[in-house]
This record gives structure tokens, C-alpha cells and sequence, in this order.
């Protein structure tokens, strides 16, 4: 075997050949109709060796935004690699997306159980089939996410800023921000870390909604860490970013004062001075009028879109320190 020729690889017990195209299952559960629930694996391999990536998305089942840009990377024959493997889960939550949900159906958040237990939760139990047999062959991971609760995030990558490759793919993948944020304990990202798999975690849109400026950011932005990684075959072109992402090392939210009918009047990637007004709550009968102030001068990341709040509801995202 020559030295740059790629090795066979076993995924779910099955053996993938240098060069081959698979698509493999792996098994969920088992619905109380006795029905099999599988996620589908889309594996292509060339056959030099290389790095092994995985594209995710679907994790929490509502952020359909997500699924379009793993979608867009099988259907446009991206995640066919020069060199090396790309694997790609377009819908981890298989479930959550049948029924348009955020969660499994044992109603745990799947992005909270991570590495997931053999005999634990279902959510944790495919947590565990994950992490054992997809995630040790990984090398590189994007994991696309969108904002929930029609809350909507302006495209962006999440890193914790510490890890000094991963701060490298973010700004090659040069989606408008950057947003330094922790990791969260049990999250797919926060596994990915200790397990040192290089992962960029993409936020863009809101959940059950597809946006097609969010899609092909996320898309662009996979293709040029492909390119980074000598992955990207040649037929496919690198746009030249516009301008450098802006990297957000300190944020915070601003929520309602009090519950009522929403409207913003701003949107998500604008810049706003202190004051700026951003939105009004009203009542239904015209009595109630709140209007709300920008508290810092910075970017709104994201813009709660509900029409109907709550007291304590979430309703922007701004920066208050940027690089």
C-alpha cells in the first residue's frame, strides 16, 4: 500500500474501503409500534488519506436551518473529499425533527447528555452509540445549530477563544461574528474538547424556519475550512470574504420587563448605540406601551421574533466587548 493511501475504516461495524461512497444506519430505537428509528451516516471517502470530518446537524430536531446546510453539502457532492473522510449526519435528533421538537422524546435536551450512558435515558443512550461509534475516527467537527423559540441568531461561530486552532478554522470559516462563549457541561461541543476533536459550533436563524442568506453562510463557510484542510476539490470555488469576522468576547441579554404583544425594531447584525430603541411591548387593548432601550452600545446577535412575550423573556442578544 502506497504511504498517502488512505486505510479501510469501520463505522457501526461495517468496513468502508478507501474511495467508497456509503450511506450506513445507526439504530436509534425502537418505537412502542415496534417500528426501527435509524439515523442515516453519509460517509465519502477518497482514496488518500487525510483528515476525517463530520458535519452534524438536527441535533435539537427544530433547527431545520441546520439540516438545509448539511443538505446543501451532500446534495451539491461537497462532502465528496479530495483527500481524507467526510462523514455527515444531516438529522441527529431523528425524532425531534419528525415531531418539529427541540427535544427527544423521553423530553431531554440531547445537547445536555453528552458522552450519553449504555443504560441511561434514551437521549443518553444514543449519545453513547454516538460517541463510541462515530466520534473516536473524528478529527474535525461542524455542528450547525439555529436560535429557538423563534428567537433568531445572526450567523455566527461559537468557540470558548482558548484553543488556538479552532480560533484559526472560525476565521477562515468567516461567518459575520465570532462569539466567544463556555462551553456547556454535556454539550456535543464540550465532548468534543475533551476528546480533542477540533469542533466549530454555527448558529444562524431560528428553529422551523429555513433562511437561505443563514444557509449559504453556513455553506461557504464549510467549503473553506474543506479548502484549509486540502479537502475541497478543485471544481468547487472559495469565495474571498468581504471582511474579517467580528470576534465578540462579552455579551448579554436584555429581557422583558413585562409580558405583552412584541415588536422589534431592529434585526439581528445591527450595530446600536446606548438608547437606541430596539422594540416596543404593548398590551392588546392599547393601554400598555413599553418601549425598550439598547443598555450597551454593540451588535445585536440575535432578536426574539415571537409576537408574544413574557415577563423575563429573552428578547435581545447585544455585545458589549469586541475584538
Amino acid at each position: 500500500m502506497a504511504k498517502d493511501q488512505a486505510k479501510f475504516l469501520e463505522l457501526c461495524g461495517e468496513e468502508i474501503a478507501p474511495g467508497a461512497s456509503v450511506e450506513i444506519n445507526l439504530n436509534t430505537a425502537t418505537l412502542h409500534t415496534q417500528t426501527k428509528i435509524d439515523v442515516p451516516i453519509i460517509i465519502e471517502r477518497a482514496k488518500k488519506d487525510g483528515p476525517t470530518v463530520l458535519f452534524t446537524a438536527g441535533i435539537h430536531g427544530d433547527e431545520v436551518n441546520g439540516i438545509e446546510v448539511v443538505r446543501q453539502l451532500i446534495a451539491k457532492g461537497i462532502n465528496k473529499p479530495k483527500m481524507g473522510t467526510i462523514v455527515c449526519i444531516p438529522i441527529v435528533n431523528i425524532f425531534g425533527f419528525i415531531q418539529k421538537s427541540r427535544e427527544f422524546p423521553d423530553g431531554r435536551d440531547l445537547n445536555r447528555v453528552f458522552p450519553g450512558s449504555r443504560s441511561g435515558s434514551l437521549a443518553s443512550q444514543f449519545a453513547y452509540q454516538l460517541t463510541k461509534q462515530i466520534m473516536p475516527h473524528i478529527d474535525y467537527c461542524m455542528d450547525f445549530h439555529t436560535g429557538g423559540s423563534s428567537r433568531f441568531n445572526v450567523p455566527h461561530i461559537r468557540i470558548t477563544g482558548q484553543n488556538k486552532r479552532q480560533n484559526q478554522l472560525a476565521e477562515i470559516f468567516n461567518a459575520p461574528f465570532i462569539l466567544h462563549s463556555k462551553n456547556i457541561k454535556k454539550s456535543f461541543r464540550s465532548y468534543c474538547e475533551k476528546n480533542d476533536i477540533t469542533a466549530l459550533l454555527f448558529e444562524g436563524g431560528k428553529s422551523n424556519s429555513i433562511d437561505n442568506v443563514v444557509s449559504n453562510t453556513g455553506v461557504n463557510g464549510a467549503k473553506r475550512v474543506l479548502n484549509e484542510l486540502g479537502m475541497l476539490r478543485s471544481k468547487f470555488k472559495v469565495s474571498s470574504p468581504k471582511n474579517k469576522s467580528v470576534v465578540i468576547t462579552q455579551s448579554r441579554w436584555m429581557r422583558a420587563s413585562t409580558s405583552g404583544m412584541f415588536k422589534p425594531s431592529v434585526k439581528a447584525g445591527e450595530h446600536v448605540p446606548v438608547g437606541h430603541v430596539l422594540g416596543h411591548i404593548t398590551d392588546p387593548y392599547g393601554k400598555v406601551h413599553y418601549w425598550i432601550r439598547s443598555n450597551a452600545a454593540g451588535y445585536v446577535i440575535n432578536v426574539n421574533e415571537a409576537p408574544i412575550v413574557y415577563q423575563g423573556d429573552a428578547l435581545f442578544h447585544i455585545s458589549t466587548e469586541n475584538q
